[in-house]
């Protein structure tokens, strides 16, 4: 898409990915339009963004679970912009918890964000990019669309969902003839954002961020990317991509080794958590961040830094054994 200050609605703005997101498109002069449940942090954001040369933004609280208030988010952006370029769907909770004891009002809710968010989102933008001819729908799936995980059902569930939603989605456009509106999912690996310490916690043990950790900006430059160049899908980390083949080839094996792997890196070993809900019914306080402190900006510089010396040593070898 060759738009040079697009519009761009974002939702689940006010941290993680979706602040990384914003700041990212706020950098190169687009025209924003940031919901997210939290006030204050959506403020924040806005006034972040707004600092850049060239940027307009406006703050729009919005849960994602109501079809009405979506309805009203692209009302808004169109009242204020005239068109919606992008529509980044980013907003997810998850619960953390064995499938009978988590509770079904947060397993629903869940659902409602992370997957019928997005059917909200989607039936609102695509009117629009339908009446001007062209736009980009990007929502935020995760490598859990491809793999399952336990003690994280239902947020496994909306990840595998949301990709075949999309894959509906561009057939139904296909079928329409309409070339030039793109649907894209993102699947991230784990990244360094605040999700993990506003989950809902239904297992009494600490939960962490699995390592590999990747940044939100990451993810961000990988959504800035679909929207220059649509693909269907595009996996956001090296850990990720690795997955989709044996997946593909080995799910019973992949799952029996994801099993492990979760139980023994997904949880602070030894360490207690009281029972919570977490941020599935109420917004965070406070202002917000992109960072969630599991340091994985200073964990994709070391990656950076081992296979940088990796190449020089290599380098190194082959200009010794030309010379032999």
């Amino acid at each position: 898409m060759q738009v040079e200050h697009p519009v761009v609605v974002i939702t689940g703005a006010s941290s993680g990915i979706g602040r990384a997101t914003a700041l990212g498109f706020a950098r190169r002069g687009a025209s924003l339009v940031l919901a997210a449940r939290g006030a204050e942090a959506l403020e924040a954001v806005a006034d972040a963004c707004r600092a850049h040369k060239g940027t307009r933004a406006i703050a729009v609280p919005t849960d994602v679970a109501d079809p009405a208030a979506v309805s009203a988010l692209a009302g808004r952006a169109v009242r204020a912009y005239g068109r919606i370029d992008v529509w980044v769907n980013a907003a997810a909770v998850a619960v953390f918890g064995a499938v009978e004891d988590v509770p079904l009002d947060e397993t629903r809710r869940v659902l409602d964000v992370n997957l019928m968010g997005c059917v909200h989102g989607a039936r609102a933008a695509l009117p629009v990019m339908r009446r001007q001819g062209s736009g980009v729908l990007v929502d935020v799936s995760s490598v859990l669309g491809l793999v399952t995980s336990p003690y994280n059902s239902a947020y496994t569930m909306t990840k595998h969902a949301l990709r075949a939603f999309d894959g509906c989605l561009r057939q139904e456009l296909w079928l329409e003839g309409q070339r030039d509106i793109h649907v894209c999912s993102v699947l991230p690996a784990t990244i360094d954002t605040p999700f993990f310490r506003h989950l809902a916690n239904r297992t009494g043990r600490a939960v962490r961020a699995m390592p590999p950790v990747y940044t939100p900006r990451r993810v961000a430059r990988a959504i800035r990317g679909a929207v220059r160049r649509p693909r269907h899908e595009i996996v956001v980390g090296p850990a990720g991509r690795a997955l989709r083949v044996p997946a593909a080839l080995s799910p019973g094996l992949v799952e029996k080794v994801l099993a492990v792997k979760v139980d023994r890196t997904h949880f602070v070993r030894g360490e207690r958590a009281p029972h919570t809900a977490g941020t599935v019914f109420a917004p965070p306080p406070g202002p917000g961040s992109v960072d969630g402190g599991w340091h994985g900006t200073a964990r994709t510089a070391g990656r950076r830094a081992a296979a940088a010396t990796v190449v020089t040593a290599a380098c190194a070898a082959a200009r010794t054994a030309m010379r032999a």
